[in-house]
Formats: C-alpha cells, sequence, structure tokens
C-alpha cells in the first residue's frame, strides 16, 4: 500500500491526515501552532508541531512503526521558500513544503482554477486560472496586512476601546475585552500582549467570541462587516489580477464559518463583483495538501 500524507501548518494549529492511493483517508492529527513569526535559526516550533500532527495521524492511521510514506506535503503560514528554523523531518521519499494558500486552492478546487481566500488568525488570498498563472495578494502578517482576518478584528476592537477611554467616553466593547482576557483595565490588557502573556493566537479567538455576540450585539455587527468587506475586496482583487472576474471564488478558515459572516461575506462580494460566483469549497486545505500529494 502507498501512503500520502497532507499537512496544514497554521498560525492556530496543525493538522495532519494519512491516505492510500485511492484518497482513503487513514487518520487524522492535530497539534499546535506552526508558523515561525519571531523564531530564530535555532526555533522547533515549526518542526515540532508537523511531526506532533503527523505523528497523531499516523497512530490514528494504525501505521506499523517505521512505516514511510511516498510523498508528503505540508502547506506552512507564510511560507516563502525558505525555513527559518529547523527544519522537518518525516518519515518520507518526498517532503514538499509550500504556502498554505496553495494547498487551501487544492482543497477548495481540487486543482481547478478560482480564487480562494483564508481568513484564520490571518488573511491571505490564491488564484490560479486555466493557463495555469497563479497569484497571491495579502498575507503579510498581522503588522502589516492581514485584514479581515481575526487578528485585525480583535485588534480594531482593541484600538477603538483604547481610543474611547483617551476621549473619555464609554465603549460598548470594552467591558467584554476585559472579561474575555481576565484583566483589570485596557492598559494592562495591552501590557499583557506585549509582554508576551496574550499570544497572538489567543488574541484573535477574541474575534470568535465577539462574532457570536454580533447578531444581539450592534458593535459586533459592525466589525463584522468590517472584516466581511475587507475579505471582498481581497477576493476581487485577487480575481482581477488573475483574469477570473467571475470566479469561481471560496471562503476558507475559521473567521468564515459563522453564519453571520457567510452572509456578510455574499453581500459584500455582491456589492464589489456583481457577477462573481461563489462556492462551496469542495475540501479543507489538509484535503488539498493530501490532493497534491498523490498528484505529483
Amino acid at each position: 500500500m502507498t501512503l500520502y500524507a497532507g499537512i496544514d501548518a497554521g498560525q492556530s494549529r496543525t493538522v495532519a491526515a494519512i491516505a492510500d492511493e485511492s484518497g482513503r483517508e487513514l487518520g487524522r492529527g492535530e497539534s499546535g501552532a506552526a508558523d515561525e513569526i519571531g523564531q530564530d535559526a535555532n526555533s522547533t516550533r515549526l518542526s515540532d508541531a508537523i511531526r506532533s500532527a503527523y505523528d497523531e495521524a499516523a497512530t490514528a492511521a494504525k501505521l506499523p512503526a517505521g512505516v514511510r510514506c511516498e510523498r508528503i506535503v505540508a502547506g506552512i503560514s507564510g511560507y516563502e521558500g525558505r525555513v527559518y528554523g529547523r527544519p522537518p523531518e518525516l518519515p518520507c521519499g518526498e517532503l514538499v513544503l509550500v504556502h498554505d494558500a496553495v494547498i487551501a486552492h487544492a482543497g477548495a478546487f481540487e486543482g481547478g482554477s478560482g480564487v480562494v481566500v483564508i481568513a484564520g488568525t490571518g488573511s491571505v488570498a490564491y488564484g490560479a486560472n486555466e493557463r495555469g498563472e497563479t497569484v497571491t495578494s495579502g498575507g503579510w502578517g498581522y503588522l502589516f496586512g492581514d485584514e479581515g482576518s481575526a487578528f485585525w478584528f480583535a485588534r480594531r476592537a482593541i484600538e477603538d476601546a483604547i481610543r474611547d477611554e483617551d476621549a473619555g467616553k464609554k465603549n460598548p466593547f470594552a467591558p467584554m475585552l476585559l472579561r474575555h482576557f481576565g484583566s483589570s483595565s485596557l492598559h494592562a490588557l495591552v501590557r499583557s500582549f506585549y509582554a508576551g502573556e496574550i499570544s497572538r493566537t489567543a488574541l484573535a479567538e477574541f474575534a470568535q467570541a465577539a462574532i457570536e455576540r454580533s447578531a444581539s450585539d450592534p458593535g459586533g455587527e459592525r466589525y463584522v462587516q468590517q472584516c466581511a468587506l475587507a475579505l471582498a475586496d481581497l477576493a476581487v482583487r485577487t480575481m482581477a489580477r488573475i483574469g477570473l472576474q467571475a470566479g469561481p471564488l471560496a471562503f476558507l478558515g475559521g473567521m468564515t464559518k459563522s453564519a453571520a459572516m457567510k452572509s456578510a461575506i455574499i453581500s459584500a462580494v455582491e456589492e464589489a463583483a456583481p457577477g462573481a460566483k461563489i462556492v462551496e469549497p469542495a475540501g479543507d486545505a489538509v484535503s488539498g495538501a493530501l490532493f497534491l500529494a498523490r498528484n505529483g
């Protein structure tokens, strides 16, 4: 039996799946964040996360010790052709590292053309047309971009709360922010982030809590709309660059799963690009990595 594996190494978690030559998935595993933001040459953050997720998938698949995969494709958040820390080591004949947007696109369209927008802790868009041309938009990271992402959502909420406090005004989101992070004040919350006591992932998790309240909270609805507009803009710009004005267009990632966000995204895309066709992705990013592993 020939085995293949696909890995989605993200900013919040890493997921691996192992499948046979027919594409039948045998097992999945999960571990923590794998991005290399702020890591040095001695960092094992990426390699540890990938290996842990793979080992868990191998256990779930009940693979005997020493079994090797023919090919493993790992999509890594922000990957640009270089590993900054310790490179991952996996039991396989060939290990292929790509940007996580590439595997998300493969999962969404199974090798076909289209544009995929991924919005989780960060955000990025990737398009490929029938001529084989590809383009990446966004994905500039939490300091310089990632519009419409969970971190962007949380940062804007905190920025607005800080601005209102400095102006001596009440902010409707401030109490929720303080409760969520267990902080006594906005100053304490900000210091905790700068000190590393609140991680980027933990800060981004606030977005999901706020989105759940958005239906009954006008303040939350405002941020949902802002995120939807940012993601729609990212999608439309990518479609234009790749010559796919009608799509198809798919959205993936934790920020796109709630009913409120889905509805807001659809409305924003319909207004910005009335002819664009939004489709449900055929599969997730891990499925896309498996697709690429099996199809070379």
